[in-house]
Formats: structure tokens, sequence, C-alpha cells
């Protein structure tokens, strides 16, 4: 049977049937908001290449994370911007990530807090492990990623998410965790991070670009997918709790097909490029902001994330806030 008899746009008509034959749907509780914190007092500084997105201190970066709860946000993810720079400045127990996490603990406990794990923000080589011979020496860099994710337990993260793409680190830092009392805290893997293009404006803000080379050596070929599903069977087998895919706009069969082959929680990081060329695209009037960033997340949502980090969280949390999907 078909047309006549069969109309598909009945169940169109309105917006009332529409939303009952809706078969995904994007929820304030599947965003986490992106956090760049540096040192000083009173900083508030915007990221030239990200409209909308600041840099903050530690003071104000706890009020921009009372604003968030206040939308209903629950989790942030947190990357430092350390004044000075050096391989050990990542691990140190009163670096600004750790004095940020007990600022934002100490006063929104509800708060669930996820710390970014990697070299990048804090090296002046802006690679994401300890660099010998001109190349990132991946067995040398999982001693000082478990330091680091260990110093970030102690501080309080809620979640530790090591973005290096290290081989075994999952293993090292779960070890590591466990031996020491922080058996409870889950590890979300940047499983499939792929070498993008993409990444630029975070670079920006997060001072972190490659002052040699590129990352190709570590991150994965765009073009690959099996060896993504690789990465994440073994970062699960060595701990991961919940996996990750990165970016998400260009990389939906990616995680379509992580969440069709794994039963474990799967994000997305929306990225910084993703994120600058909507806003690029809507300063100049060729698209409708609001609409077209829905229609991304829900993409990405619809692809099979269960949550995704995106720096329109506070913009699509107030839009979700009033029933505008």
């Amino acid at each position: 049977m078909g047309f006549p008899e069969i109309r598909l746009r009945r169940l169109r008509a309105n917006g009332s049937i529409r939303a009952m034959v809706q078969e995904t749907r994007l929820s304030v509780d599947n965003l986490i908001m992106p956090l760049f914190v540096c040192e000083g007092t009173g900083v508030k500084s915007p990221v030239g290449s990200m409209p909308g997105v600041n840099r903050f201190s530690v003071d104000l970066l706890v009020e921009e994370c009372r604003q968030l709860e206040q939308l209903g946000i629950r989790s942030v993810l947190l990357f430092g911007i350390p004044d000075v720079k050096g391989d050990h400045v990542g691990y140190d127990d009163n670096g600004i990530v750790q004095r940020a996490v007990r600022a934002i603990k100490a006063t929104i406990g509800k708060l669930f807090v996820i710390t970014d794990v990697c070299n990048c923000e804090y090296s002046e080589h802006g690679h994401c492990g300890i660099v010998v011979s001109g190349d990132v020496d991946n067995d040398l860099s999982l001693e000082l990623l478990s330091k680091q994710a260990l110093s970030h337990a102690n501080a309080g993260s809620d979640m530790i998410a090591p973005s290096d793409m290290m081989d075994g680190r999952i293993g090292v830092i779960r070890k590591v965790l466990d031996t020491n009392g922080f058996s409870n805290i889950p590890v979300m893997s940047y499983a499939a991070k792929y070498a993008s293009a993409f990444y630029g404006p975070f670079r920006d803000a997060a001072d972190c670009a490659p002052q040699f080379g590129d990352r190709k050596t570590y991150q994965m070929n765009p073009a690959n997918v099996r060896e993504a599903l690789r990465e994440v069977e073994l970062d699960i087998s060595e701990g991961a709790d919940v996996v990750m895919v990165k970016p998400a706009l260009s990389y939906l069969d990616v995680i379509h097909q992580v969440k069709q082959n794994f039963n474990v929680p799967v994000a997305a990081y929306n990225v910084s490029g993703e994120y600058s060329m909507i806003k690029a695209a809507a300063a100049n009037g060729w698209i409708n902001e609001n609409s077209v960033m829905m229609e991304m997340l829900l993409s990405i949502k619809r692809a099979g994330a269960d949550m995704i980090i995106t720096y329109f969280a506070a913009q699509a949390a107030a839009l979700l806030t009033k029933g505008e999907r």
C-alpha cells in the first residue's frame, strides 16, 4: 500500500503531532560546557576567533559556572592556560586547573567537573607529551599524564579526560587512580581523536599550537573508521568508562559506528572550528544561528552521542528551557 492511502504528511500537520512522533530529543542533560581558565584575578579575556568564548581567571570562572548551573547545565570541561610553561606544570598540585577545581567544588558542589589531561597547554613546544629528538615519546609521556591525572583527582575532579592520544594511557591512568584511592572516578577517553583542521580556534584559546611539525603521529587520520573502532576497543579494555569521538560534525559516521559496536556511553566534541564557522556565517547574515546550532547538535545526538561537549552549551540550554528544539 502506498499513496494516496498512505500520506506521511499527516504526521507533520502541526507542532503537537510533530512533537509526539519525534524520534530524537536533545536535552540540557546531554550538554557539557568547555571552559578556559587562566591566571590572574578579575580576568575575562575574549577569544578573538571564538565569538562569545572567554578565558576566565579562577574567581570569574566560578561565577560563570554559577550561571551555567542556573541554566541547567550539569557539567563543565576545564582547560588550563598557565603563565609559565614546562612539562612539569600540568601536574603541579597548585596548578591553574587544580586551583580552579578546588574553587568550583568549594562553592558549587553539585556541578560535575571534568578535567582535560594533556600536555599541549602546559608545554613550550605545544605537543601532547614529552618531546625527545623532535618526536613525542609515547612511554615517557605516560608517566607525565598519570601524574597529571592524579593531581586532578586530588584536587577534586569528578572525571578525568585524557586527550593526548598516547598508546596505553588509559590503562596507566586507571591504575594510578585505583592505587591511590580514586577507583570511583571515571575516565572519559578521547578515544578517536582525529588530526583535524577544525581545531584552529581552540589553539588560539588555549595557546597550544605546535611550535614545530604537527600531531599526525599520534592523532588519527581523518580517512580511517576501522582504526577508530580499534582505538575505542583498546581504551575500553584498559578501563575507559566513556569514549569520545572528536571532532563531531564531520565524523557523525564514526559516532554512529562507535555507538552501534560498543555498549558504553559515547561522547562527541563539537569542536572550536565547528562553533566558529556557525558564528561567522551568522554574523554575515547567511544563516539563522540558533536554528543551525540546534540542528547541528540534534544531528550529533541522532548519530549516537550520549553527551555533547560544545561551546554552544549555554546558548542551547537557554533555548531548550524555553521548549525550542
